[in-house]
């Protein structure tokens, strides 16, 4: 079962993430560019998880991270979390 994305930023803190980064950043329009994308593949997720069980990780938390990776030369999962 698909998980959904809920933003959860300020369940622990308060102060958000979006604080840290710079209004000009390009990270910003890079994240506006993929949700976007990924909005219109909604469908296509819907269809390829499962209705019933667990919910998973939402696909779009999964690739946000893994173009997070590639911008940022990180090599791993576990950096990923370090950094």
């Amino acid at each position: 079962m698909r998980g959904e994305d809920n933003k959860t930023e300020a369940l622990f803190t308060y102060v958000t993430p979006e604080s840290f980064v710079p209004k000009d950043h390009p990270l910003r329009s890079i994240r506006k560019m993929a949700d976007d994308a990924l909005a219109g593949m909604d469908k296509l997720f819907d269809s390829i998880y499962a209705s019933a069980g667990r919910p998973s990780i939402p696909p779009e938390k999964l690739l946000k991270a893994q173009l997070l990776m590639i911008l940022y030369s990180i090599r791993s999962n576990r950096q990923l979390v370090e950094q």
